[in-house]
């Protein structure tokens, strides 16, 4: 039967069949219950699964349960095996005609967890048997009607040898336990709240457990687990106390409580996500829970603190009300988000935490809705769900959701949320569900609202300020448009909520924060009272995820960098100022610097400012951001220009950065905002202080590198030093692979250091790291530090030769073959062909019609570089 799987598992692809929204059914059968024995092993497990199945309306159809990959070793219909007459199977699909309404329907199938490379369903990790069922995995575990809207409640039976596998984990609460004859044992796990199949686990294995307690709000006391390898044990801690914040918070700002007696949380080596929501039990990317300060730099402890909350805030936003259907991912991931950022937000900086969730939308989702591959935050079509784990799902999803809660304030929004909640809770619901529980709950109109979840593309806003000094009045002009997108050419006008504020440049005050709503295509504000023409501030706070343009000077963007108090419009200012500095430069202009150079002294001067916000508002537009504001992309013209500029900021100010690097040095590690926040201006003054072409400036970063106390100034110097070409340069890296080489998430700090290097070599380099002993495909994380980070160093991916290009396909082929979700997560640099000259554009079109070209590739793929040649 083994073989008879493996013959299964090569057959050919078919062709992608195309998913849409508006052909939505009902399930024709729905399972109320469902009960499943594992007797587990990786080579061979043996699945026995009984449904009880139920008709759902008045239809003679069969019954459909979904597989893929398996073969089933016995069908039995009320107790009665069938013949093989009697079932079939159709594309995988396991095909039953059933004559009444309800009927107990049990299966028996083998499994090879072990040889399951694609990570999806039950597989081998690290000495664990774990699973990962979102989208379509569970359909690799046993027959069933595998989407979303089916939700069952599942009794869990696991068998395995004990001493290889003492630890036997599944989804809810634990029922019963006991030990079998030849060095087995066996738990039972009972889950009452009904469930989709995407949020089932298990995890078996030799796992030590960090234990905690948590009382909720009507005194329910809740057993904690963090299970991990006994060595990983100490670096669960800060985890520990996310995942306790978590629930208090989530009680303290939604009134949700958890709802079984025990929460557990598993870390594995090999995944494609960062982790995993499943009831109860949430199956964690490894990188997303241990931490400590040895290994961890502040932002992977952010990481860990923002994902533990993400995966726990789901266990209402996800799991107690879930997705009708798949095109409706953002209902709960675009929530979910929005759930984690605010609780982050409240945990450290609310100035900070904002700026950084906007940079990371600018550089994902931005580019994703300027380029092949754009599509609304409620998509209408697929071929591959797994690629519809996107930004604009995720991060414009939240910031849908940011956009209603800014509208309606924070007691309707709270009322809509409860509303939507107790509407749906145990139930599979839609983004228009939610959006009439925020219109009733919240008491607002959300008609032209809508449109945000419908089209692509981000809105471009034109504002236009006039002043008049004989009647003192002030006129706001906005303008705004929808760029075409891959089959949406024509845009309806957006509804875009714009906080906005005037200074009076004399004071550096304004005389309030105003919310505007923009809602035709052309609109003008009046405001009186101004005998001198005001500096417009707009799109405080990144009100609405549009791209803003005015005519703002630079005197004008230079004074908001030093006034504003809005910490993200005064952070936004700085940008500008630098960008129109920089897109100057690289189009050949004469351009005045100084004012840059000016602010960035004023701001590193500041000592009323938060340390961190300093270290966020002084740093330079990415290669990839302006890359973003031009027409076409030169990556050779904006990497010049761009360390020029930061090459005269470091030399200009450089006493300035040997003081603040000398003075912000830690004495002893600590999680403080205040310590977190000095390590982060510190590493920003050592990178300026290297950038100006100070002679002392590698050694002064390998001094930081050998005698630092933590992950996040040792890897920040090691970062700096790696863009030269110095002896300190080679005697880190080797330091540091010598120091970390057995611990894998450390290591894969190393691989993407030198991948993210800008480097003259680094091409070649991530050639030879590709052929590193240390380096495997099997592995998503250790693939995503090398070639993910690789693809995101816009000068050396786009090396004018295509080299870079060629590097990126190939992984890409041979990753295919192993782990299709990954590999296909690879493609959109490369679909970005469209914004660049016709010698890239040319180069990388021929690798992604080589990528096509290659037999037997998956409809992961084949989707992602069928559309991006488009």
């Amino acid at each position: 039967m083994a073989d008879m799987l493996s013959t299964n598992a090569q057959a050919p692809i078919q062709a992608p069949t195309v998913i849409r929204r508006q052909d939505y059914r009902p399930p024709d059968w729905l399972v109320p219950d469902i009960a499943l024995d594992f007797d587990l092993d990786p080579a061979r497990t043996i699945v026995r699964t009984l449904l009880s199945v139920t008709r759902n309306g008045d239809h003679d159809r069969p019954l459909r349960l979904d597989g893929d990959g398996i073969v089933p070793l016995a069908v039995r219909v009320d107790g009665r095996e069938l013949t093989q007459e009697e079932w079939h199977l159709e594309a995988g699909a396991l095909i039953i005609a059933l004559p009444d309404a309800a009927h107990q329907v049990e299966t028996l199938v083998e499994l090879a967890p072990e040889g399951n490379s694609k990570l999806m369903g039950l597989y081998a990790s690290g000495g664990l048997l774990c699973t990962q069922c979102e989208a379509e995995g569970f359909r690799r575990i046993t027959f069933f009607p595998d989407r979303p809207d089916v939700l069952s409640r599942y009794s869990v039976r696991l068998e395995a040898d004990k001493a290889r596998f003492p630890v036997l984990l599944a989804n809810g609460d634990p029922i019963e336990q006991g030990d079998l004859p030849d060095g087995r044992h066996w738990a039972r796990w009972n889950d009452p709240f009904p469930k989709p199949c995407y949020l089932f686990a298990l995890v078996a294995g030799d796992l030590a457990c960090n234990t905690d307690r948590f009382v909720t709000i009507s005194g329910r006391e809740v057993a904690l687990g963090i299970w991990v390898k006994e060595s990983d044990v100490p670096r669960t801690a800060h985890a520990m106390e996310a995942l306790k914040n978590s629930m208090a918070w989530d009680e303290r700002i939604y009134g949700r409580e958890y709802d079984l007696d025990v929460f557990n949380i598993v870390a594995v080596a090999d995944f494609n996500f960062g982790a995993m929501e499943n009831k109860g039990l949430n199956i964690f990317n490894s990188r997303y829970i241990l931490a400590d300060p040895e290994t961890a730099t502040d932002i992977d402890y952010d990481g860990v603190e923002g994902v533990v909350a993400h995966e726990y805030f789901h266990n209402w936003s996800g799991n107690r009300v879930t997705c009708r259907d798949w095109f409706q991912l953002s209902l709960k991931e675009g929530f979910t988000v929005f759930r984690d950022q605010n609780f982050s937000a409240d945990m450290g900086s609310h100035a900070v935490k904002r700026i950084e969730d906007v940079r990371i939308l600018r550089a994902g989702q931005f580019q994703e809705d300027s380029g092949p591959l754009a599509h609304p935050v409620r998509p209408e079509s697929y071929m591959e769900i797994s690629n519809f784990y996107t930004s604009t799902i995720y991060n414009k999803g939240a910031e849908l959701i940011r956009m209603m809660a800014l509208m309606m304030g924070p007691e309707r929004f709270r009322a809509g949320t409860d509303l939507y909640f107790d509407r749906h809770d145990g139930e599979a619901a839609t983004c228009e569900d939610f959006v009439l529980a925020m219109e009733e709950g919240g008491a607002i109109d959300l008609t032209q609202f809508r449109r945000w979840y419908e089209q692509a593309g981000t809105p471009h806003v034109r504002a236009l300020i006039s002043h008049d000094p004989v009647s003192q009045s002030v006129e706001l002009t906005l303008e705004q448009s929808v760029p075409p997108t891959p089959g949406q050419s024509d845009k309806q006008v957006m509804a875009i909520p714009l906080r906005t504020a005037l200074f009076d440049s004399a004071t550096g005050t304004h005389g309030g924060d105003e919310l505007l709503l923009l809602t035709q295509a052309k609109q003008s504000f009046t405001f009186t009272g101004f005998p001198n023409a005001p500096v417009l501030s707009i799109n405080r706070g990144f009100s609405a995820p549009v791209i803003v343009e005015t005519n703002r000077s630079q005197a004008d963007l230079a004074f908001l960098s030093a006034h504003d108090d809005d910490p993200f419009a005064r952070y936004e200012a700085m940008q500008q100022l630098m960008v129109n500095v920089l897109v100057g430069r690289i189009a050949g202009q004469a351009v005045d610097d100084q004012a840059v150079i000016d602010a960035v002294r004023n701001t590193i001067t500041d000592t009323a400012l938060d340390p961190a916000f300093v270290a966020e508002t002084i740093r330079l537009p990415s290669e990839a951001y302006l890359g973003d504001q031009m027409r076409l992309v030169d990556p050779d013209a904006i990497h010049a220009a761009r360390d020029a500029l930061q090459q005269k900021i470091g030399a200009e100010l450089e006493p300035l950065w040997r003081d603040i690097h000398a003075k912000t040095k830690a004495n002893a590690f600590a999680l403080s905002p205040s310590a977190k926040g000095g390590r982060k201006l510190r590493n920003a003054a050592l990178h300026y202080l290297v950038a100006s072409g100070a002679t002392d400036g590698p050694a002064i970063a390998f001094a930081q590198f050998d005698a630092a106390d933590n992950m996040t100034e040792r890897q920040a110097a090691l970062g700096t030093l790696a863009n030269g070409t110095s002896a300190e340069r080679e005697a880190a890296l080797d330091i540091f692979y010598n120091r970390y080489r057995d611990d894998a998430l450390t290591l894969d700090k190393w691989f993407q250091t030198q991948a993210f290097a800008l480097h003259p070599d680094t091409v070649e380099l991530v050639a030879q790291l590709s052929e590193h002993k240390d380096f495997t495909l099997a592995n998503p994380n250790r693939v995503r530090s090398l070639y993910g980070a690789f693809a995101g160093n816009q000068w050396a991916f786009h090396h004018a030769s295509g080299k870079g290009y060629r590097l990126l396909a190939d992984c890409i082929i041979a990753l295919d073959r192993l782990n299709p979700q990954t590999a296909a997560k690879l493609v959109p640099p490369l679909g970005r062909w469209k914004r660049f000259e016709e010698g890239r554009a040319a180069l990388m079109r021929a690798e992604l019609q080589r990528i096509l070209a290659q037999p037997g590739l998956s409809k992961d793929v084949t989707e992602q570089a069928g559309k991006s040649l488009e």
